[in-house]
Protein backbone atom coordinates (compact mmCIF):
# COMPACT_ATOMS: atom_id res chain seq x y z
CA UNK A 1 0.00 0.00 0.00
CA UNK A 2 2.84 2.09 0.70
CA UNK A 3 4.35 1.55 -2.01
CA UNK A 4 1.59 2.42 -4.38
CA UNK A 5 0.41 5.73 -2.74
CA UNK A 6 4.81 6.33 -3.11
CA UNK A 7 4.39 5.75 -6.55
CA UNK A 8 1.56 7.97 -6.83
CA UNK A 9 3.37 10.79 -5.17
CA UNK A 10 6.17 10.61 -7.51
CA UNK A 11 3.72 10.18 -10.65
CA UNK A 12 1.93 13.40 -9.33
CA UNK A 13 5.78 15.36 -8.52
CA UNK A 14 6.38 14.18 -12.46
CA UNK A 15 2.70 15.82 -13.98
CA UNK A 16 3.60 19.30 -11.86
CA UNK A 17 7.00 19.62 -12.94
CA UNK A 18 5.80 18.80 -16.74
CA UNK A 19 3.00 21.37 -16.14
CA UNK A 20 5.16 24.24 -14.40
CA UNK A 21 8.11 23.29 -17.61
CA UNK A 22 5.51 23.66 -20.21
CA UNK A 23 4.09 27.57 -18.42
CA UNK A 24 7.55 28.39 -18.48
CA UNK A 25 8.54 27.75 -22.12
CA UNK A 26 5.36 29.67 -22.79
CA UNK A 27 6.31 32.52 -20.57
CA UNK A 28 9.60 32.61 -21.93
CA UNK A 29 8.12 32.56 -25.78
CA UNK A 30 6.29 36.25 -24.88
CA UNK A 31 9.02 37.31 -23.16
CA UNK A 32 11.47 37.10 -25.70
CA UNK A 33 8.69 38.27 -28.22
CA UNK A 34 7.62 41.38 -26.11
CA UNK A 35 11.69 41.89 -25.72
CA UNK A 36 12.25 41.77 -29.55
CA UNK A 37 9.28 44.38 -29.56
CA UNK A 38 10.92 46.65 -27.47
CA UNK A 39 14.07 47.03 -29.20
CA UNK A 40 12.50 47.47 -32.26
CA UNK A 41 10.00 50.36 -30.99
CA UNK A 42 12.97 52.31 -28.36
CA UNK A 43 15.31 51.87 -31.75
CA UNK A 44 12.82 53.32 -34.13
CA UNK A 45 11.50 56.32 -31.89
CA UNK A 46 14.43 58.52 -32.62
CA UNK A 47 13.60 58.03 -36.39
CA UNK A 48 9.88 59.04 -36.03
CA UNK A 49 11.40 62.34 -34.37
CA UNK A 50 13.59 63.26 -36.74
CA UNK A 51 11.88 62.25 -39.88
CA UNK A 52 8.52 63.49 -41.23
CA UNK A 53 6.29 60.65 -40.99
CA UNK A 54 4.26 62.26 -43.84
CA UNK A 55 7.13 61.82 -46.04
CA UNK A 56 7.94 58.47 -44.41
CA UNK A 57 5.11 56.85 -45.06
CA UNK A 58 3.83 58.34 -48.43
CA UNK A 59 6.99 59.03 -50.43
CA UNK A 60 8.84 56.49 -52.82
CA UNK A 61 12.06 57.78 -52.53
CA UNK A 62 14.36 55.98 -50.00
CA UNK A 63 18.04 57.96 -50.39
CA UNK A 64 19.55 58.25 -46.94
CA UNK A 65 23.07 58.96 -48.21
CA UNK A 66 22.14 61.60 -50.50
CA UNK A 67 24.69 64.24 -50.10
CA UNK A 68 21.97 66.95 -50.56
CA UNK A 69 19.10 65.70 -48.74
CA UNK A 70 18.28 62.58 -47.59
CA UNK A 71 15.26 60.95 -48.35
CA UNK A 72 13.10 58.27 -46.31
CA UNK A 73 10.30 57.11 -47.90
CA UNK A 74 9.63 53.44 -47.45
CA UNK A 75 6.01 53.61 -50.16
CA UNK A 76 7.79 52.01 -52.85
CA UNK A 77 9.48 49.46 -50.66
CA UNK A 78 5.36 48.55 -49.13
CA UNK A 79 4.36 48.50 -52.74
CA UNK A 80 7.11 46.13 -53.52
CA UNK A 81 6.57 43.95 -50.63
CA UNK A 82 3.02 43.56 -50.85
CA UNK A 83 3.59 42.97 -54.89
CA UNK A 84 5.85 39.86 -54.02
CA UNK A 85 3.68 38.29 -51.38
CA UNK A 86 -0.24 38.74 -53.01
CA UNK A 87 1.84 36.56 -56.56
CA UNK A 88 2.82 33.86 -54.21
CA UNK A 89 -0.03 33.61 -52.62
CA UNK A 90 -1.94 34.06 -55.96
CA UNK A 91 0.03 30.76 -57.12
CA UNK A 92 0.61 29.04 -53.78
CA UNK A 93 -3.16 29.24 -52.59
CA UNK A 94 -5.04 27.51 -55.13
CA UNK A 95 -2.09 25.15 -55.81
CA UNK A 96 -1.56 24.39 -52.07
CA UNK A 97 -5.49 24.03 -51.55
CA UNK A 98 -5.48 21.43 -54.54
CA UNK A 99 -2.93 19.27 -53.35
CA UNK A 100 -4.60 19.23 -49.67
CA UNK A 101 -7.17 18.26 -50.99
CA UNK A 102 -6.03 15.85 -53.21
CA UNK A 103 -3.87 14.13 -50.02
CA UNK A 104 -7.28 14.36 -47.97
CA UNK A 105 -9.66 12.58 -50.48
CA UNK A 106 -8.26 11.16 -53.59
CA UNK A 107 -4.39 9.80 -52.76
CA UNK A 108 -4.19 6.44 -51.18
CA UNK A 109 -2.79 5.64 -48.19
CA UNK A 110 0.39 4.68 -49.64
CA UNK A 111 0.45 7.91 -51.90
CA UNK A 112 0.10 10.12 -48.47
CA UNK A 113 2.49 8.63 -46.88
CA UNK A 114 5.28 9.58 -49.44
CA UNK A 115 3.66 12.53 -50.87
CA UNK A 116 3.31 14.60 -47.85
CA UNK A 117 6.39 13.96 -45.93
CA UNK A 118 7.79 15.49 -49.29
CA UNK A 119 5.68 18.33 -49.15
CA UNK A 120 6.59 19.31 -45.58
CA UNK A 121 10.42 18.85 -47.01
CA UNK A 122 10.57 21.99 -48.50
CA UNK A 123 10.14 23.70 -45.46
CA UNK A 124 13.62 22.61 -44.77
CA UNK A 125 15.33 24.04 -47.83
CA UNK A 126 17.18 26.96 -47.27
CA UNK A 127 15.83 30.07 -48.31
CA UNK A 128 19.66 30.97 -49.54
CA UNK A 129 19.58 27.72 -52.01
CA UNK A 130 15.79 28.65 -53.36
CA UNK A 131 17.00 31.81 -53.65
CA UNK A 132 20.15 30.81 -55.39
CA UNK A 133 17.61 28.38 -58.22
CA UNK A 134 15.58 31.54 -58.91
CA UNK A 135 18.73 33.53 -59.65
CA UNK A 136 20.41 31.12 -61.84
CA UNK A 137 17.33 28.79 -63.31
CA UNK A 138 14.35 30.86 -63.01
CA UNK A 139 15.57 34.25 -63.53
CA UNK A 140 16.97 33.60 -66.90
CA UNK A 141 13.74 31.62 -67.81
CA UNK A 142 11.35 34.45 -67.08
CA UNK A 143 13.90 36.47 -69.37
CA UNK A 144 13.53 34.44 -72.31
CA UNK A 145 9.71 34.28 -71.99
CA UNK A 146 9.72 37.62 -71.69
CA UNK A 147 11.79 38.82 -73.83
CA UNK A 148 13.88 40.88 -70.79
CA UNK A 149 17.22 41.57 -70.57
CA UNK A 150 17.27 39.63 -66.82
CA UNK A 151 14.54 38.03 -64.82
CA UNK A 152 15.77 39.57 -61.38
CA UNK A 153 11.86 41.07 -61.15
CA UNK A 154 8.71 40.42 -58.60
CA UNK A 155 7.36 37.62 -60.89
CA UNK A 156 10.55 35.93 -60.22
CA UNK A 157 10.62 36.72 -56.68
CA UNK A 158 6.81 35.49 -56.77
CA UNK A 159 7.77 32.25 -57.64
CA UNK A 160 10.25 31.33 -55.39
CA UNK A 161 8.02 32.39 -52.20
CA UNK A 162 5.38 30.32 -53.62
CA UNK A 163 7.43 27.15 -53.59
CA UNK A 164 8.34 28.36 -49.84
CA UNK A 165 4.30 29.04 -48.88
CA UNK A 166 3.27 26.05 -49.89
CA UNK A 167 4.13 23.50 -46.80
CA UNK A 168 2.36 26.18 -44.52
CA UNK A 169 -0.70 25.85 -46.90
CA UNK A 170 -1.14 22.17 -47.76
CA UNK A 171 -0.18 21.08 -44.04
CA UNK A 172 -2.93 23.60 -42.45
CA UNK A 173 -5.19 22.67 -45.03
CA UNK A 174 -5.15 19.13 -45.26
CA UNK A 175 -5.57 18.91 -41.43
CA UNK A 176 -8.62 21.43 -42.02
CA UNK A 177 -9.80 18.81 -44.32
CA UNK A 178 -9.01 15.46 -42.16
CA UNK A 179 -10.92 17.39 -38.88
CA UNK A 180 -13.92 17.88 -40.62
CA UNK A 181 -16.14 15.17 -38.81
CA UNK A 182 -16.93 12.09 -41.17
CA UNK A 183 -20.37 12.46 -40.31
CA UNK A 184 -20.53 15.51 -43.01
CA UNK A 185 -19.36 13.30 -45.37
CA UNK A 186 -22.03 10.40 -44.80
CA UNK A 187 -24.21 12.39 -44.81
CA UNK A 188 -23.49 13.95 -48.23
CA UNK A 189 -22.89 10.49 -50.06
CA UNK A 190 -26.26 9.17 -48.55
CA UNK A 191 -27.90 12.30 -49.88
CA UNK A 192 -26.56 11.32 -53.41
CA UNK A 193 -23.88 13.72 -53.81
CA UNK A 194 -21.02 12.28 -55.65
CA UNK A 195 -17.19 12.68 -53.96
CA UNK A 196 -16.28 15.72 -55.87
CA UNK A 197 -19.80 17.46 -54.57
CA UNK A 198 -19.01 16.43 -51.23
CA UNK A 199 -15.56 17.93 -51.45
CA UNK A 200 -16.37 21.22 -52.88
CA UNK A 201 -19.51 21.90 -51.20
CA UNK A 202 -19.21 20.26 -48.19
CA UNK A 203 -15.70 19.40 -46.63
CA UNK A 204 -14.06 22.81 -47.92
CA UNK A 205 -16.81 25.21 -46.43
CA UNK A 206 -16.78 23.04 -43.59
CA UNK A 207 -12.99 23.40 -43.28
CA UNK A 208 -13.18 27.21 -44.31
CA UNK A 209 -11.80 28.83 -41.25
CA UNK A 210 -8.47 26.55 -40.74
CA UNK A 211 -7.79 27.07 -45.11
CA UNK A 212 -8.14 30.83 -44.30
CA UNK A 213 -5.87 30.57 -41.56
CA UNK A 214 -3.32 28.31 -43.84
CA UNK A 215 -3.48 31.25 -46.37
CA UNK A 216 -3.04 34.07 -43.55
CA UNK A 217 0.21 32.04 -42.20
CA UNK A 218 1.85 31.58 -45.39
CA UNK A 219 1.60 35.17 -45.85
CA UNK A 220 3.11 36.30 -42.77
CA UNK A 221 6.04 33.33 -43.95
CA UNK A 222 6.14 35.04 -47.75
CA UNK A 223 6.13 38.70 -45.85
CA UNK A 224 9.02 38.24 -44.22
CA UNK A 225 11.58 36.43 -46.32
CA UNK A 226 14.44 38.36 -46.97
CA UNK A 227 17.09 36.24 -48.46
CA UNK A 228 15.45 34.58 -51.06
CA UNK A 229 14.30 38.05 -52.31
CA UNK A 230 17.28 39.73 -51.76
CA UNK A 231 18.57 37.15 -54.67
CA UNK A 232 16.07 37.26 -57.18
CA UNK A 233 14.02 40.37 -57.18
CA UNK A 234 16.60 43.02 -58.71
CA UNK A 235 16.54 45.15 -55.30
CA UNK A 236 15.58 47.93 -57.46
CA UNK A 237 14.19 51.10 -55.59
CA UNK A 238 12.11 52.77 -58.09
CA UNK A 239 8.13 51.91 -57.69
CA UNK A 240 6.88 49.02 -59.13
CA UNK A 241 4.44 49.68 -61.92
CA UNK A 242 4.13 45.44 -62.29
CA UNK A 243 5.29 41.53 -61.99
CA UNK A 244 8.11 42.51 -64.52
CA UNK A 245 9.88 45.19 -62.70
CA UNK A 246 12.76 44.70 -60.11
CA UNK A 247 11.49 45.47 -56.79
CA UNK A 248 13.10 46.33 -53.27
CA UNK A 249 11.27 44.40 -50.49
CA UNK A 250 11.19 46.02 -46.59
CA UNK A 251 13.48 42.67 -45.81
CA UNK A 252 15.67 43.06 -48.26
CA UNK A 253 16.32 46.93 -47.54
CA UNK A 254 17.23 45.73 -44.27
CA UNK A 255 19.48 42.95 -44.77
CA UNK A 256 21.15 45.29 -47.60
CA UNK A 257 21.95 48.24 -45.68
CA UNK A 258 22.33 47.74 -42.10
CA UNK A 259 25.51 45.75 -42.21
CA UNK A 260 27.24 48.97 -43.51
CA UNK A 261 25.12 51.97 -41.93
CA UNK A 262 26.56 54.12 -38.83
CA UNK A 263 25.15 53.19 -35.33
CA UNK A 264 23.12 55.59 -34.24
CA UNK A 265 22.39 57.82 -37.12
CA UNK A 266 19.09 59.19 -38.60
CA UNK A 267 19.84 56.22 -41.20
CA UNK A 268 20.33 53.51 -38.76
CA UNK A 269 16.87 54.24 -36.51
CA UNK A 270 15.29 54.66 -39.72
CA UNK A 271 16.12 51.00 -40.48
CA UNK A 272 14.86 49.81 -37.56
CA UNK A 273 11.53 51.56 -38.21
CA UNK A 274 11.57 49.31 -41.52
CA UNK A 275 12.03 46.19 -38.87
CA UNK A 276 9.28 47.51 -36.64
CA UNK A 277 6.62 48.21 -39.51
CA UNK A 278 7.52 44.48 -40.76
CA UNK A 279 7.30 42.87 -37.18
CA UNK A 280 3.98 44.48 -36.88
CA UNK A 281 2.37 43.24 -40.10
CA UNK A 282 3.73 39.72 -39.77
CA UNK A 283 2.40 39.37 -35.73
CA UNK A 284 -1.43 41.15 -36.88
CA UNK A 285 -1.26 38.46 -39.92
CA UNK A 286 -0.18 35.29 -37.54
CA UNK A 287 -2.26 36.47 -34.12
CA UNK A 288 -5.45 36.54 -37.08
CA UNK A 289 -4.48 32.75 -38.17
CA UNK A 290 -4.21 31.82 -34.85
CA UNK A 291 -7.72 33.41 -34.13
CA UNK A 292 -9.22 31.86 -37.11
CA UNK A 293 -7.70 28.50 -36.16
CA UNK A 294 -9.09 28.57 -32.67
CA UNK A 295 -12.31 29.55 -34.15
CA UNK A 296 -12.40 26.20 -36.00
CA UNK A 297 -11.42 23.95 -33.30
CA UNK A 298 -14.57 25.15 -31.23
CA UNK A 299 -16.62 24.83 -34.46
CA UNK A 300 -15.85 21.40 -34.69
CA UNK A 301 -16.10 20.75 -31.07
Amino acid sequence: MASVKKKGLISDLKERLIQHLFEMSGWLALVVLLGIFALLLTTAIPAFKEINLKEFFTSSRWDPTSPEKPEYGILSMVVSTMLVTAGALAIAFPLGLGVAAYLSDVASHKVREIVKPVVELLAAIPSVVVGFIGLTLVGPLIARIFKLSNGLNALNGSLLLAIMALPTVISISEDSLQAVPQAYVEASLALGANRWQTLVRVKIPAAISGIAASFMLGLGRAIGETMTVLMATGNARSFPHGFLDSVRTLSANIAIELGEVPYYTTHYYALFALGLILFVMTFVINLTADLILEKQKRKLQ
